[in-house]
């Protein structure tokens, strides 16, 4: 883990963009005009999906993946200009929001400036040519990062970038080796101290998958230790198995409960439902009373929470990455109400430093705690949004309920959960 990382970003939640599907126009003013909005949800932290021209050469879809970067040093012309961005990240910074952006370093699309001027930083096939380890992104080639000119480029336009947004998520991190990540946050922090570092850690799968092929891959134990932040893909898979009925809640809630043991103190895991690379959290779970249950537990969890753009109107389809896609604001359901009333909860100190548990309750319950000296903060969440007795450890009485309307009552040590979502303490 970063040694200086601090447990204060748990309380705090990002919003992920897409520019090129976030508004009809698809540009940065498009975003632009939205910031009010964004900030009343209780965005911290707006990431934005990579902002930089999109290679033409074996392009997937129409307009290509914006993980295809021609050149990091410029701006998609798409999206607006330089100045416009500017104007963006002003107006996100005079609404005390922080801007994230994309960094894609394992690899730039065929015709990227990199690709034209140096080609010798690339990873070349048996026949010489250009290509990329993973395979089925066909659309890019790898970066080689035993050539250590490549290093220094790719750190001074990390600087370039770090004197005006706040911080980087970091593509397929544990593809590039930790030595570069180290020293990129060193010499990034002499530009800006508080730079936020986010890491894309892969799924254990691939991970095992690349290792076997002898391709080097980071584990997330691994790459804490240059990031702030990191994807919770360790367990990803396990709530995706219980929703599709592969494996139990409680192998969910023992794998989440792993993790206060593996990582250090101040671990910080990026919560999410949903991101651009994943079914909608509402595809996966079409009950809205599950739903909402999904979405307190992600605002209960250990770590920041992240909202991907259109999550809030329960949007079903997942917008394209390789062509224009508007995200469906008008699906009918508006969950902005329940997000915010769930930012005041996340802003609650105990959900920074807390022990924290998780465990499996008879009903399909998931019942957590986060616990620091006398104080306790429990959550009670109905996985499948049905009603059950359910049995807790709270001393009878009668309780507020944090994120619902009516009081709970603790009686002979059960709470009758109606199936919506609980928060006590």
């Amino acid at each position: 883990m970063a040694r200086d990382t601090k447990k204060e970003l748990r309380n705090q939640i990002m919003y992920s963009v897409f520019v090129r599907n976030y508004s009809k126009e698809g540009t940065f003013e498009g975003v632009r005009r939205d910031l009010e909005r964004i900030r009343q949800l209780g965005a911290d932290i707006i990431w934005l999906l990579p902002i930089h021209p999109i290679g033409e050469k074996q392009r997937k879809g129409s307009l290509g993946s914006p993980y295809a970067i021609r050149d990091y040093r410029a701006v998609n012309p798409e999206y607006g200009t330089l100045e416009d961005f500017k104007r963006l990240v002003e107006d996100i910074h005079a609404r005390g929001m922080r801007c994230v952006i994309d960094v894609v370093y394992n690899h730039t699309s065929p015709d990227s400036w990199l690709a034209e001027h140096h080609p010798e930083w690339f990873y070349h096939k048996a026949d010489g040519s250009m290509g990329n380890k993973v395979g089925d992104w066909w659309d890019v080639v790898d970066l080689d990062y035993t050539k250590r000119e490549l290093w220094e480029y790719q750190i001074e336009t990390l600087k370039q970038w770090a004197a005006l947004v706040d911080g980087f998520r970091c593509d397929v991190a544990p593809l590039v080796p930790l030595e570069f990540w180290l020293r990129a946050r060193e010499e990034v922090a002499r530009v800006n101290a508080d730079c936020l570092w986010l890491s894309e850690s892969v799924e254990p799968e691939f991970t095992i998958a690349n290792r076997a092929r002898g391709i080097a891959s980071l584990s997330d134990s691994e790459i804490f230790q240059a990031f702030d932040l990191c994807y919770e893909y360790d367990i990803y898979g396990f709530m995706k198995g219980y929703l599709e009925g592969r494996n139990t809640l409680a192998e969910y809630a023992g794998r989440i409960n792993d993790q206060e043991a593996i990582y250090p103190d101040n671990y910080v895991k990026l919560r999410f439902l949903e991101n651009h690379d994943n079914a909608r959290a509402h595809f996966r779970i079409p009950d809205e009373r599950a739903l909402r249950n999904w979405t307190a537990f992600l605002y209960f969890q250990k770590g920041m929470t992240l909202v991907y753009a259109g999550q809030e109107a329960g949007c079903c389809h997942l917008p394209s990455l390789f062509d224009r896609d508007v995200v469906e604001w008008e699906t009918g359901m508006d969950l902005q109400p329940f997000l915010k009333k769930l930012a005041e909860l996340r802003r609650d100190p105990l959900l920074a430093d807390s022990s924290y548990r998780t465990e499996a309750r008879p009903g399909e319950i998931l019942y957590a705690s986060h616990t620091r000296g006398e104080r306790v903060l429990t959550g009670i969440f109905s996985m499948r949004g049905q009603a059950a007795l359910v049995r807790t450890d709270l001393p009878d009485g009668v309780y507020e309920n944090r994120i619902g309307e009516r009081p709970v009552e603790v009686c002979q040590g059960l709470i009758s959960c109606t199936g919506e979502p609980i928060v006590i303490g």
